[in-house]
């Protein structure tokens, strides 16, 4: 029998559930790109950013804030909103209340993109997260997310109503 490998720390059971979200974690983001971009053309990411904005006061974030919530830096974020302006569902605008940043205004095209992507997004996130649990363990995988996110760092992070 050949030897057992050293060469981690965490116990057995530990690296089994550490390779059951590790794989998660590769496999979700995936299939939820799949989906939106055979549905909308746009990515997870890209959804995200509209679901915010038009989520947010007058449909209006600045940039540096919506790269906060969506944990991106500014040069991924502005390539995106690029994209997104190209496409005629977002625009920029120098925020007059303080020159030193940019708004990311999301336009009525924007709003009525979130609008038809968001159903069936969320018909998929349903049938892949919520089906798959009862409802004490989306409960319990609510609390181990916000758990690990704390644990990760203070960054402030978007949710509904935020």
């Amino acid at each position: 029998m050949p030897p057992q490998p050293t060469h981690h720390s965490l116990s057995a059971e530990n690296l089994e559930i550490w390779s059951a979200v590790a794989t998660l974690l590769e496999r979700l983001p995936v299939a939820l790109d799949a989906q939106l971009q055979r549905d909308s053309g746009l990515t997870h990411f890209e959804h995200g950013l509209l679901f915010a904005l038009d989520s947010a006061p007058e449909r209006t974030l600045r940039l540096s804030t919506l790269a906060g919530y969506a944990n991106s830096t500014l040069s991924r974020l502005s390539r995106a909103v690029s994209r997104l302006e190209s496409k005629g569902l977002v625009r920029r605008q120098v925020d007059p209340t303080d020159g030193r940043f940019t708004l990311g205004i999301l336009t009525d095209a924007g709003h009525e993109a979130i609008l038809e992507s968001t159903p069936a997004h969320h018909a998929l996130v349903q049938r892949l997260v919520f089906d798959a649990l009862t409802a004490a363990q989306a409960r319990q995988l609510g609390e181990a997310s916000r758990r690990i996110s704390a644990a990760i760092g203070p960054e402030a992070t978007w949710a509904p109503g935020s």
